[in-house]
């Protein structure tokens, strides 16, 4: 049978929280918004993203204007509760999953019998049977999936989120969903829940098996890219083009090298794969070794530059871009910030920063003396090295010519000229 909600609570209005509870607005729903962060909740009151995603801001003037979302600080009563908070790593690759913990407790008050409660942050493999644990502890008069399959009275499942920042509201209506319930009818009442908006195929699973499904997708990301970036330095060493022979080599019908860079940047990426080397680290030596090649390449990246610049006195270094990814403004887990930062603090020579996506230089550059945040053209006139760290589509006008007699680091391939078949 179809379950029905009138009231949907969001916890965590960050890049997958806030798109998923405008979203769910947009369909006529109410919806509630959770953050701790006051700053975010006044924002949101007044019809505003706190970070950029195209058309975002377009659908939160509506929905707040029509009163389907607003924004508070401490949980209310719903029907459903969805948890898309931050499970970052430790400084020892442990996983932290104390916002996770931190948001059941909660909504743990005011819980009723039929609410659904779903868990969309990437999390470690055993994350949702923890959880049903916890919330057992909070609300004994309530039961969970593992107490009574099938007649619980709070439903709970694992739906992991699968989305491209800069893309999200249209990935978030087309990509597949996995729905990882406790029992068959949590993972039921989820997939009625997102078929309000989403259209993407639907599949249904275990917890545990939608847990490791979402780890596995970033895993195989990234042991891909570690190829890639571990191909970049084999080519600056044999003094090849890097991108020239992967192109040729992508010529195999069955060969796809990803992209190389600077490192592996963002919010999953270089944080999932350690979920699952920390469980099992006898049996996943690959997965940490595409970690260790992918967090060594910015040092690299920083390396090569050091080298270029002991040939001048005291080099002007442009540094273009600063995000994790081309054409948004998120810094999370930046390999291109890694490098800035690192050659910030040798103090190596001026340092003329160029990130569109910002207003004002982060922590770690701010500081620093002889950094400072200017425009590409400025930039690109003034420097004696160019180092290309992200490839914003705003850095495709650079004037080739102008770079002629620079020296031009460009670790994502911008100025490559494509192959043209014969």
């Amino acid at each position: 049978m179809t379950m029905t909600f009138k009231t949907i609570s969001v916890i965590g209005l960050g890049y997958v929280g806030l798109p998923t509870a405008a979203m769910f607005a947009s369909r006529g729903l109410s919806v509630i918004g959770v953050d701790v962060k006051e700053d975010a909740v006044a924002r949101v009151r007044a019809g505003e993203a706190h970070f950029v995603e195209p058309d975002l801001d377009i659908v939160m003037r509506a929905v707040v204007t029509a009163g389907n979302l607003r924004a508070v600080t401490v949980p209310e009563p719903a029907d459903a509760f969805l948890i898309a908070v931050p499970t970052p790593i430790r400084d020892d690759h442990t996983a932290d999953v104390s916002a996770v913990e931190s948001a059941l407790a909660s909504i743990a008050p005011v819980l009723k019998r039929g609410d659904l409660v779903i868990i969309e942050s990437t999390c470690p493999v055993g994350t949702t049977a923890r959880a049903a644990e916890q919330l057992r502890r909070a609300r004994p008069d309530l039961s969970l999936p593992d107490d009574a399959p099938e007649a619980s009275d709070i439903l709970l499942t694992y739906c992991p989120e699968r989305i491209l920042p800069g893309q999200t509201l249209r990935e978030l209506v087309d990509n597949g969903r996995t729905f990882g319930g406790l029992d068959r009818r949590s993972a039921l009442a989820a997939r009625d829940l997102y078929t309000l908006f989403a259209r993407g195929p639907m599949r249904m699973t275990t917890a545990p098996t939608a847990e490791l499904s979402k780890l596995v997708e970033n895993a195989f990301r990234d042991v891909n890219v570690a190829f890639a970036n571990e191909l970049s330095t084999v080519c600056e060493a044999l003094g090849l083009d890097v991108w020239t022979v992967i192109d040729l080599a992508n010529l195999h019908p069955r060969v796809n090298i990803l992209a190389p860079g600077p490192g592996v940047g963002g919010h999953c990426i270089p944080v999932d794969p350690w979920f699952i080397h920390e469980a099992l680290p006898e049996q996943t030596p690959l997965i940490r070794t595409a970690r260790e090649v992918n967090d060594r390449k910015p040092h690299q990246v920083a390396e090569r530059v050091v080298a270029v610049a002991e040939r001048y006195r005291d080099p002007t270094i442009a540094l273009l871009g600063l995000t994790y990814k081309p054409n948004v403004d998120d810094l999370r887990e930046s390999p291109a910030l890694q490098v800035a930062r690192d050659l910030a603090q040798r103090e190596i020579g001026r340092l003329l920063v160029v990130e569109p996506h910002v207003d004002a230089l982060p922590a770690g550059l701010a500081d620093r003396p002889r950094v400072e945040l200017t425009t590409l053209q400025e930039a690109a006139a003034q420097a004696d090295i160019v180092v290309i760290l992200v490839a914003h589509n705003r850095f495709r006008s650079l004037d080739r010519g102008a770079l002629s007699h620079k020296i031009v680091i460009d670790t994502v391939g911008l100025l490559t000229v494509p192959l043209v078949s014969m």
